[in-house]
């Protein structure tokens, strides 16, 4: 074996106790040692490295110029181990590391902003990627592991993910400024079977999906499906140029209709039944990363979210 390789990091420790107090009584104390052991570890550092780091006299204790040097690398390596340490301990507890979260309009809207900033607070070493994609290939990303964490519509059945409800949504209709909806505060549902909709596929968003339908179901209507299109931007143009109805959450719907020019579609409130839909937090039932328990106590930590509500009777939407 080679000398360097019998240096033990203790010794290191010691050597620099040495360094800051120059003299061994303190030395030793500041470490919780006996002065002759501190004594032998340095001999035994010496004695790895081939050369004397420390000369001392009865009257005085001193680096000699192989010690000033030492000095200086031995810090770097103390630090660098005090610093692995750190991290290890760190990413044990689910404070370093990164995380990758999917969501959609809403969460990115009233669940990310405060939620994020408290993940910056409490786990500031932690990187977040983020991904705005609709619930079914949220989902799939889930699954295949690109996801940690699915801010998605609905929950899911199957017993590969864990959830948990965050907040309700309303939907609204979604229509162009020339169409006659335009202007009205809100329309019974069942007034949406006299115009062609614009639905998308139901995989894309399935609890948004079924409930549209369900709420058609219940006024006992049936659905004009003139377009499928997956785009929720894709539809807001399309209900601006043509005599459609589009759906979208109440956010969005809010979000698109008080744009500073270019396309404006209006807004307009759904009722009797009002569609409802639940925002998610989804996640795998077997992750194991901490992380995941860090993201979702800091949503519960900044609950209840501001989220728009549903205002009758009256001529405008509120947050």
């Amino acid at each position: 074996m080679r000398a360097e390789a019998a240096m033990e990091f203790r010794h290191l420790v010691s050597f620099l106790a040495i360094t800051e107090e120059l003299h061994f009584g303190r030395a030793a104390a500041k470490l919780h040692l006996t002065q002759p052991s501190l004594s032998q570890q340095l001999q035994r550092l010496e004695k790895s490295l081939g050369v004397e780091l420390v000369a001392r006299t009865s009257h005085e204790v001193r680096l000699t110029e192989a010690g000033r040097a030492f000095e200086v690398q031995a810090r770097t390596i103390v630090a660098q181990v005090d610093k692995a340490t750190h991290t290890a301990r760190e990413a044990a507890a689910g404070r370093t590391g990164s995380i990758n979260i999917g969501y959609n309009f809403p969460a990115g809207q009233h669940v990310l902003p405060s939620t994020l900033t408290k993940m910056s607070i409490e786990f500031p070493d932690v990187t977040v990627g983020l991904c705005e994609k609709r619930t079914g290939p949220q989902l799939r990303a889930l699954a295949s592991g690109d996801l940690d964490v699915a801010l998605v519509y609905g929950h899911p059945v199957t017993s590969e993910f864990r959830y948990r409800r965050l907040l309700q949504v309303p939907l609204v209709a979604v229509v162009g400024q020339g169409h006659r909806w335009a202007g009205r505060p809100g329309v019974p549902f069942a007034e949406v079977a006299h115009h062609a909709c614009i639905l998308f596929a139901r995989d894309q968003c399935p609890a948004m999906y079924d409930a549209i339908l369900a709420a058609a179901q219940r006024c006992g209507i049936t659905l004009n499906v003139a377009h499928t299109l997956n785009d929720p931007g894709a539809t807001a143009i399309v209900v601006s140029i043509k005599p459609l109805v589009g759906f979208a959450s109440m956010s969005r719907g809010l979000s698109v209709g008080s744009g500073t020019g270019g396309i404006r579609p209006a807004v307009v409130q759904l009722y009797d039944p009002v569609p409802m839909i639940d925002l998610c937090a989804v996640w795998r039932a077997s992750d194991d990363n901490p992380l995941v328990d860090g993201f979702l106590d800091c949503v519960e930590a900044v609950r209840p979210f501001d989220a728009p509500g549903l205002v009758r009777g009256e001529s405008k939407l509120l947050r």
